[in-house]
């Protein structure tokens, strides 16, 4: 795993060299070293002196699971970091999620230790009768204080686990895998060739570290000898001032951060002289977003990736609003009909990848869903089709709408909308309709323009099939905690009557 030996080597090189900073300390590269001999001691003598440790999933090959479930962005970080090059699986456990999700995840893997705070975790994992260790964080660091150092951390077999990781969230309930020090290093190879992790950088990546995008932004950080900034939220107040104090060369967030970084820039320019590339992932960038960049900060540069942290870095888009993907040299595409087979030159479809850094299945337990078919080849079921050897993305597959035998990609038609005056976010959902099996809406989040003229916006945007018909509003629409729409979830919201009709 290059995050070991990239760890070892600016600590003996460049110990001074900050390698994680955030709202509740920092650590260089010598005390990541340092402070990781005691936390593995602590945590191996927690995991030790169980009478009847939980069986972590058999994928781990006995290897025990640490989890951390807590709001510090710093201190998470720097547990996954200390964890790496040792004998350990780590995972991520957001507090955000609903308890019984929190309970079903760690039952369900069989993690042994888990640090959190919240009173609520510690008293349902008593009832289910959950045999592992949970310890609040003040309690982990006064053992980290007292514990005699283990031997140091070591570059560990490329086939051993040491990530447990769950999907996005955004369809369904989060699905655990693993992921193997192999996987890993696979995956930063394609992700340095492309997404520019430099020695020495500076990137902020603002978010929980539960969100597969700042966790990763972490590991590369790392396995580069950059420095990682963290942070436990994110604050567009303070996003200026990070960058300035911190002297930020880069950014890796979501989307929504660019507007962010557009508004800072035009009062305060200064506050971003040192920034030089933005990266974004996790959702589409509304080209109006890129634009705006461009207009304000044209020293910077921006790229939108595409991946799945189940499979890896695919492409990304350096223009107009990331649904047309340039694939990675080595990524293997393939676009395929409900049967498997191949489909033509510009048919929708779903997506299957070939890629080294995919994990090889889901967790038992925790889904049903099949990651990887005989031939090798994955899939999270986004739909696509394959342009002049582009990937032109359409979403997932419950991003797509058949109605009145069309099929309509719903994330189309909420683009359709973007830089409308007056209108906050929107979600297109499909619902059912007597006549035509399933129509089209449209809900809009907050007070939008009326009814008229987003029908008149939709006409002239979209083919006549792609024009909703229902529209309603929201002052909230649901998000995961990486800051998604959940689409099923907002249907849900309409189903319930919890929107108003327009």
């Amino acid at each position: 795993m290059p995050i070991t030996r990239t760890v070892l080597d600016m600590a003996e090189h460049h110990p001074d060299q900050p390698a994680i900073v955030g709202d509740d300390g920092q650590l260089t590269y010598a005390q990541v070293v340092e402070n990781s001999r005691r936390m593995f001691a602590v945590v191996d003598a927690l995991h030790r002196a169980q009478a009847t440790p939980p069986a972590p999933t058999a994928e781990t090959a006995g290897i025990p699971i640490t989890a951390v479930s807590i709001a510090s962005a710093f201190h998470t970080s720097r547990v996954i970091a200390g964890l790496a090059g040792f004998r350990a699986v780590s995972a991520t456990v957001d507090p955000q999620w609903p308890l019984e999700h929190r309970i079903g995840v760690i039952l369900a893997t069989g993690i042994g230790v888990v640090i959190s705070d919240p009173t609520d975790l510690a008293d349902a994992l008593t009832v289910s009768g959950w045999t592992g260790t949970i310890i609040t964080l003040a309690e982990f660091m006064q053992k980290e204080a007292s514990a005699a150092p283990a031997v140091g951390p070591m570059v560990r077999d490329d086939e051993e686990p040491f990530l447990l990781l769950f999907s996005s969230g955004t369809t369904s309930n989060p699905k655990a895998f693993l992921k193997t020090r192999h996987q890993y290093r696979e995956n930063f190879a394609v992700s340095s060739a492309h997404l520019e992790p430099r020695t020495g950088a500076a990137t902020l990546a603002p978010g929980p570290v539960s969100y597969s995008l700042t966790l990763y932004a972490l590991i590369e950080c790392l396995a580069s000898g950059g420095s990682a900034h963290v942070a436990d939220v994110f604050d567009p107040l303070a996003l200026g001032h990070r960058i300035r104090d911190e002297k930020i060369t880069r950014v890796v967030a979501v989307p929504a951060i660019v507007q962010t970084l557009v508004d800072v820039a035009r009062r305060n320019p200064d506050c971003l002289k040192t920034l030089e590339l933005v990266v974004t992932g996790g959702a589409n960038l509304p080209s109006i977003l890129r634009t705006g960049l461009a207009e304000v900060l044209p020293q910077v540069r921006l790229i939108s990736y595409y991946g799945a942290a189940e499979i890896g870095f695919i492409g990304d888009s350096r223009g107009g609003d990331g649904t047309r993907i340039s694939v990675y040299e080595g990524i293997g595409v393939s676009i395929r009909n409900d049967h498997g087979a191949e489909v033509v030159d510009g048919e929708l479809g779903t997506l299957w990848v070939q890629a080294s850094a995919c994990s090889e299945e889901y967790l038992p337990g925790t889904t049903d869903s099949v990651l990887k078919g005989a031939d090798g080849w994955a899939t999270v079921h986004d739909q696509g089709r394959l342009v002049d050897g582009a990937l032109v993305l359409a979403g997932r597959a419950g991003d797509i709408a058949v109605t009145g035998g069309h099929k309509v990609a719903l994330p189309v038609v909420e683009r359709a909308f973007e830089g409308m005056p007056r209108l906050g976010a929107v979600c297109a959902v499909a619902l059912s309709h007597d006549r035509l099996g399933t129509v089209v809406a449209l809900i809009i989040e907050g007070n939008p323009p009326s009814k008229g003229e987003l029908l008149a916006r939709a006409r002239q945007k979209l083919a006549p099939q792609f024009v909703p018909r229902q529209w309603y509003r929201a002052q909230r629409l649901p998000r995961t905690v990486g800051g998604k729409i959940r689409r099923p979830a907002v249907a849900e919201l309409i189903a319930r009557g919890e929107a108003v009709r327009l």
